[in-house]
């Protein structure tokens, strides 16, 4: 079983706008409108480093009360198993695959679909037991037993979960692998 991260090729993997002071992020967030990056997209409404904030702490505070042991504030994302959906988001992709086996399982929490819509859906009344839900690997392998693998297609609505993301909180493993994608 592998973790896929997708970026940007000409960025570099595993960046992270929550890893900047908020006025770092705020300039980055309106460069990317500049250059008409597809990711600025999540900010229709100006809303979304803010959004980004509360949902890292849900997200952070939820796998604390799991028993998880983040060894950072915000996480490193990754995607279990490839998906297409991601393909769309960048001009010229690329992506690391690591092996899910490499990472202490106590410093990963994981979402059934993007942790944003599953945070966001419950507020437009999808009350499904996913949603605002932070799961811990053991946990997650049921939630996949009983609803399935997601799979993307064009028409996937953006609230519903099309992926499984896996939220990093060490970066040990993370930079063991951007570092030999960096030297490459």
């Amino acid at each position: 079983m592998f973790l896929y991260h997708y970026f940007e090729k000409e960025r570099g993997p595993f960046l992270t706008i929550s890893d900047l002071s908020d006025e770092e992020a705020i300039i980055l967030q309106d460069k990317l409108k500049e250059g008409d990056n597809i990711l600025v997209k999540r900010d229709f409404d100006g809303n979304y480093l803010k959004q980004r904030k509360i949902i890292e702490n849900w997200l952070y505070e939820t796998f604390l009360e799991k028993g998880g042991k983040p060894k950072r504030k915000t996480p490193h994302y990754m995607i279990i198993g490839e998906t297409d959906q991601c393909k769309t988001w960048y001009k010229c992709i690329d992506h690391i695959k690591i092996p899910l086996n490499e990472f202490n399982m106590d410093t990963i929490s994981f979402t059934y679909g993007d942790s944003f819509p599953t945070f966001i859906s419950p507020q437009f009344g999808d009350k499904s037991e996913y949603r605002l839900n932070v799961y811990t690997n053991n946990e997650i392998w049921g939630i996949i037993e009983k609803y399935g693998w997601l799979k993307w297609t064009e028409d996937t609505p953006f609230h519903q979960p099309s992926y499984i993301e896996a939220q990093i909180w060490d970066d040990e493993i993370i930079m063991k692998y951007k570092n030999i994608y960096n030297n490459k």
